[in-house]
């Protein structure tokens, strides 16, 4: 890192909400340039973890840098203009809106004329795979299609980091193939990733760094063939079955 800062830095990081701790003293880095997993079963608190850094929710303890500087507890917006931007895991496009006009809302962000903001969604549909979708209205789209449009419209806020949130989930296997690289090469262009997925060979092809969340706590963390190779990854969310056949799979 010569000496500086991590990009991303979460430390030692719980959440309560009541009784419930949802997320007991996480920590983890994720450095520029990077595409960073976090992964773990159903419930162990990731979404909620990306709540925490991205402004939506602020933790009961612990504190989140981002390239040296604590933005723990800032809100959504001010993070956003910042550069960080996230998905959500339940896809809602603006249905009255056609597909241009979704995205141009993330585009306002950085671009006040109506003008600037559509050419600028025009061109991250067109990073996305959605440019011959642009006058459909977002309503009328597949699973696949609205993903692209929540893709894209937080790529639109022109962010230097992106959080995803399960962008995989309800695709099926020639879906999730044909965007895996459209992630990558996000990525590519200067946008470093952290994201939630449970689509794990994606995990393996894609990340270079994941961490294992499983109860509200880190239980691993490293390259994908060494967290999958992890016998507390195995026992608490993999399996033996699935730990095999992905043992061979890191950057197929």
């Amino acid at each position: 890192m010569n000496g500086r800062p991590a990009f991303l830095s979460v430390q030692g990081v719980s959440k309560r909400f009541g009784g419930l701790l949802a997320i007991g003293d996480a920590g983890f880095d994720v450095a520029e340039g990077s595409i960073t997993g976090l992964i773990g079963p159903n419930g162990a608190g990731k979404t909620t973890l990306f709540a925490i850094v991205s402004g939506f929710e602020k933790p009961t303890t612990g504190r989140i840098l981002w390239r040296g500087e604590e933005i723990t507890g800032r809100p959504p917006h001010l993070l956003a203009r910042q550069g960080i931007a996230r998905t959500f895991q339940i896809v809602q496009p603006f249905a009255g809106l056609s597909v241009r006009e979704n995205i141009a809302v993330g585009a306002f962000l950085r671009h006040a004329r109506r003008a600037d903001a559509i050419a600028a969604a025009e061109r991250v549909a067109e990073r996305v795979g959605l440019g011959r979708d642009l006058d459909k209205p977002a309503a009328s789209l597949t699973v696949a299609g609205r993903k692209r449009v929540e893709l894209a419209k937080a790529l639109a806020t022109e962010p230097q980091l992106l959080l995803l949130d399960e962008v995989l989930a309800g695709l099926n296997p020639s879906e999730v193939r044909d965007i895996v690289p459209v992630v990558r090469a996000i990525r590519d262009g200067g946008v470093t990733v952290l994201m939630i997925e449970h689509v794990m060979q994606a995990v393996m092809n894609l990340c270079d760094a994941v961490h294992v969340l499983a109860q509200g706590r880190i239980i691993a963390g490293g390259t994908p063939a060494e967290v999958v190779a992890d016998p507390a990854v195995i026992e608490a969310y993999l399996g033996h079955g699935a730990a095999t056949r992905l043992g061979g799979g890191a950057h197929a």
